[in-house]
């Protein structure tokens, strides 16, 4: 009978098939993950799931361990190892077999939630919370804030444009926090991530005459790309999330659980802003920088305006906006403000539609605690 050592030569051209077969298949499965989260979610979500560790980890994995066979086949036909080298590599060959095993159980614990609507979903929020934290960790990427006043350059300032159309999705305040040192004049920055530039608008502009040079290494400091990203871009967050909602509220999906999770996504966003808000921000490192703000507002409208639109027909979505808006009503005053206008609009889109009284009686008196609450502050 042949040794083990021996015996590898066809042990591991068998396995190399397999390894290639399996690989193969996990492939697959990863572009019907992909194909899940885009007919089921939403295609702006897909990157998040594309990003997955996990997922990355097995399928290196799997490429490894064929790579390993593949190897193991051409070193054994050719006779480049001899009997010890045989049993190292059998030696090697258990190590990876027992890998390979450990990475199938873990991958097979995490495909059973790859792709769902609420795995990602939950993804969405999780990247949403972390721009929010990082926005309010250094409000204003460091810089101060730009007066409201200021959003259009004056005669003496030198504005810088964008050969391209494009979404912002970075920009390094570092580098035109040095621009405005070496220039001496202040820096505005007008074009935040997530704002849809061309040529025709400017990015910013220095507070004095500088040269063509200086207004080409400003407009290099932004990343300009076609889709928006989640990493400097909290509405975007904010957007696909209710992006989300949207769709599993229309006709076709008809699944108002899923808005009703979105809803109370939105509210742990909007507090994990009051909550970094009210800590102290990191000193203003670039005093050089004049930046423009985002403001609670813009967060309320992205995350409520397009759910009280599409679920102004279902009473329980409408309940639950209500309630939601109630809670962060008692947060700050601002909350306050924008939490009663938002209640008004969903209960002007509600009474359009609604078409039994007491659904909208009920909508009513969850909008008047509000009404009331903002009365007596």
């Amino acid at each position: 009978m042949a040794s083990p050592p021996a015996m590898l030569n066809h042990k591991i051209e068998a396995r190399g098939i397999v390894r290639f077969k399996e690989t193969a298949r996990r492939s697959s499965t990863m572009v019907s993950a992909y194909s899940a989260a885009t007919n089921n979610v939403t295609p702006r979500a897909t990157r998040l799931v594309m990003e997955d560790s996990t997922t990355q980890n097995v399928l290196a994995t799997f490429v490894g361990s064929f790579l390993f066979s593949l190897v193991g086949i051409v070193a054994l036909t050719t006779g480049a190892y001899g009997e010890q080298g045989r049993v190292v590599l059998f030696v090697v060959t258990i190590g990876v077999i027992v890998l390979i095993v450990v990475t199938l159980l873990r991958w097979i614990d995490h495909l059973s939630r790859l792709g769902r609507v609420t795995e990602t979903t939950r993804r969405v929020e999780e990247a949403t919370l972390d721009a929010v934290k990082a926005s309010r960790k250094s409000p204003n990427f460091g810089g101060s804030a730009l007066d409201g006043d200021s959003l259009t350059p004056s005669t003496d300032d030198t504005p810088f444009f964008t050969n391209e159309i494009g979404y912002v999705q970075h920009l390094d305040a570092a580098a035109l926090a040095k621009i405005a040192d070496e220039s001496k004049f202040d820096l505005v920055i007008v074009a935040m991530p997530g704002k849809l530039v061309s040529p025709a608008r400017p990015l910013g502009w220095l507070r004095g005459a500088v040269g063509e040079d200086v207004l080409d290494r400003a407009a290099a400091c932004f990343s300009i790309g076609d889709v928006r990203s989640f990493d400097q871009d909290p509405r975007f967050g904010a957007s696909v999330l209710t992006e989300i909602a949207s769709r599993a509220l229309s006709p076709a999906v008809n699944d108002p659980g899923t808005a009703i999770d979105v809803i109370s996504r939105a509210m742990r966003i909007l507090h994990a802003w009051h909550d970094a808000n009210s800590e102290a921000p990191d000193e203003i490192v670039y005093p050089q920088l004049h930046v423009a703000t985002l403001s609670a507002a813009d967060l309320f409208d992205d995350l409520f305006t397009p759910i009280a639109r599409d679920g102004a027909g279902l009473v329980e979505v409408g309940l639950r906006l209500q309630k939601t808006l109630a809670m962060l009503s008692k947060l700050s005053a601002e909350f306050q403000a924008n939490a009663v206008r938002h209640s008004k609009e969903a209960l002007d889109r509600a009474a359009a539609v609604m078409q039994v009284e007491a659904d909208m009686e009920r909508l009513q008196a969850a909008a008047a605690a509000i009404a009331a609450d903002d009365k007596h502050s």
